[in-house]
């Protein structure tokens, strides 16, 4: 279902930058768990995802195109379905691009060889929704595992296949070739 971060930050499509943090810096005091008057969790995770959207130009544009779409179908009394999957080249890629930063990872900080979600948001800039299939599909290949604190670590198994993706012999599970 498509989740309208204007209606979430209650401001207008047309705000500026300044106007989004703004408001999202009051939202956010208000909403924080922390707040013992106000606070509410889920609402508070609701307006950072809407604000970490909205304040990227590169996110935003994107996210505006499939605003504009909603509201057009919402308009006509059609209903807004989820967006279909990415193309499966682009999700493999995504995986490949996963595994290489875990990989490195590992390799350049061995006592703390771990991504968390956002840093891979950051990293690869992409939404954390197109990021969830891809990391569910990486944990249960056994290429990586999600450690308690909700990080990210590359396996030896995915240490191997991301030295395979390197050197032209890695296959993915469902034999083609990465």
């Amino acid at each position: 279902m498509f989740v309208d971060h204007y209606e979430i930050l209650q401001i207008s499509p047309n705000a500026d930058a300044e106007t989004i943090r703004r408001v999202y810096r009051m939202q956010a005091q208000r909403f924080h768990p922390d707040n013992l008057e106000s606070g509410n969790a889920a609402a508070f995770r609701r307006i950072s995802d809407a604000y970490e959207v909205l304040i990227d130009p590169n996110r935003r544009a994107a996210y505006d195109r499939d605003h504009r779409e909603a509201r057009k179908r919402e308009a006509i009394g059609v209903p807004v379905s989820p967006p279909a999957g990415p193309p499966v080249m682009d999700e493999m890629r995504r995986r490949e691009e996963i595994l290489a930063l875990l990989y490195s990872r590992r390799f350049s900080h061995p006592q703390q060889p771990s991504l968390g979600l956002r840093d891979l948001e950051a990293l690869l800039n992409t939404p954390k929704g197109d990021l969830e299939f891809s990391l569910w599909y990486l944990k249960e290949s056994g290429y990586l595992i999600r450690t308690d604190s909700a990080h990210h670590t590359i396996t030896l198994k995915g240490v191997q296949f991301a030295e395979g993706l390197k050197t032209g012999t890695a296959k993915w599970l469902d034999g083609v070739q990465g």
